[in-house]
């Protein structure tokens, strides 16, 4: 994944961990402290979708009643977490550049 500026730059320097900057064009990822709780705003509306199929195979794939195809779903999600939040990091990024962009 990277930079929303140069289209160039790695993102993430680890698995979740973000750069501060943009090995590239500088830019400083974290605008400010807190600024990637929009992130997970993003990553719930990414994982409802998620879970909403996970229960679906489920159900289709097993007599389970609602209660257990919920858990049994959400428990899968839980291997999806670090994909989803990586992802919806850099979907925050990009949205915040194109609405907000810097002077």
């Amino acid at each position: 994944m990277v930079c929303p500026r140069c289209r160039q730059g790695r993102v993430f320097r680890g698995w979740i961990t973000v750069n501060e900057r943009c090995p590239v064009c500088n830019l400083k990822f974290e605008r400010e402290q807190g600024y990637f709780i929009g992130a997970l705003y993003v990553s719930y509306l990414l994982g409802i979708p998620v879970v909403a199929a996970l229960m679906l195979l489920y159900w289709w794939l097993t007599p389970w009643h609602l209660e257990t195809l919920l858990l049994a779903a959400f428990l899968t999600f839980q291997l999806f977490v670090p994909i989803v939040l990586r992802f919806a990091k850099v979907v925050w990024m990009y949205a915040d550049r194109a609405f907000d962009p810097e002077r």
